[in-house]
């Protein structure tokens, strides 16, 4: 099977962009046919149409978009390339970065608060669960993983998980559901709850500290989202089972209280790299210079 030229896709992404054939040829010094020229040849190599005409002007075909997609992923990872071997030492422009789901959305933006504001940083951030997360970073395709765990280590994957912090994690609900408060037990017999997953650390956790008191709450939501487990909290579906950095605003403002420190219940916060030989200079700043950086 002949290789993609890349010259092909150079031409096509720069007439993508332009819209204009006449504006890319005199940019690129060509003359139009040979433009031409060249982005046929492409659409023959990947047997579609790329661009169709609209009076004078140029409009990507369904093929054409899902080509300039790759094409801008194929030119970025280019230029990332040469500023990462060349530089020496310059940051790179861009940080990818994936967050757990269920991890504080509050503790991701105070891990990234020394790059925000930054005009030479672009922040590239992706949520999901661990597995896509972990698959994502051995195939270089994110930085770091922020996860609630250290990420297991071997042979092959060489891991490398730097705890950050640890956070105590409380019931946390309304003024008006909570009233003068009382004893945990109470609280737990009482009222609603709303938990993480079964498949979180904290609902293990929570879940054993329920069987010491021999209790079985009543469950009002199963929730893979800490910022939903929060809008839970404020609509007083019932008392959320959470680190308090999750509700900081809510605290501060009294919208909602913290009732009871679950004892020996913590949230952990990791970022989880690659060892590679080049890693993303922006990250020593994060991992290295700020542990848990605005955790109370």
């Amino acid at each position: 099977m002949a290789h993609l030229n890349y010259n092909h896709l150079r031409y096509f992404w720069a007439v993508a962009h332009d819209g204009n054939l006449t504006r890319t040829a005199e940019r690129l010094n060509l003359s139009q046919s040979a433009l031409s020229t060249q982005i046929r040849k492409l659409e023959e190599r990947l047997g579609h149409a790329l661009f169709e005409r609209r009076g004078r002007q140029l409009v990507l075909t369904e093929a054409g978009r899902i080509a300039l997609d790759h094409a801008d992923t194929i030119f970025a990872a280019g230029e990332e390339m040469l500023d990462t071997l060349q530089a020496e030492g310059r940051a790179r422009r861009a940080l990818r970065v994936g967050a757990l789901a269920t991890l504080s959305r509050n503790f991701t933006l105070a891990f990234l608060r020394p790059l925000l504001g930054r005009a030479d940083v672009e922040i590239i951030l992706r949520s999901g669960g661990p597995a896509e997360l972990m698959q994502a970073l051995e195939q270089l395709n994110l930085d770091v993983v922020l996860l609630n765990q250290p990420a297991a280590r071997d042979a092959m994957t060489r891991f490398v998980s730097q705890k950050l912090d640890e956070q105590g994690v409380s019931l946390v609900g309304t003024p008006a559901r909570l009233g003068p408060g009382g004893a945990l037990a109470d609280l737990l017999a009482r009222h609603p709850v709303i938990l993480p997953t079964p498949e979180s650390g904290l609902r293990s956790g929570f879940e054993a500290l329920c069987d010491r008191l021999g209790l079985r709450p009543q469950i009002a939501a199963e929730v893979d989202d800490m910022a939903m487990m929060r809008l839970l909290a404020r609509a007083d579906a019932g008392l959320a089972v959470l680190p308090p950095i999750v509700v900081t605003d809510e605290l501060a403002s009294g919208a909602l209280v913290e009732a009871q420190r679950l004892p020996g219940i913590v949230e952990g916060f990791y970022a989880v790299t690659l060892e590679r030989r080049f890693p993303n200079p922006l990250l020593r700043a994060l991992v290295h210079g700020a542990a848990a950086p605005g955790v109370a």
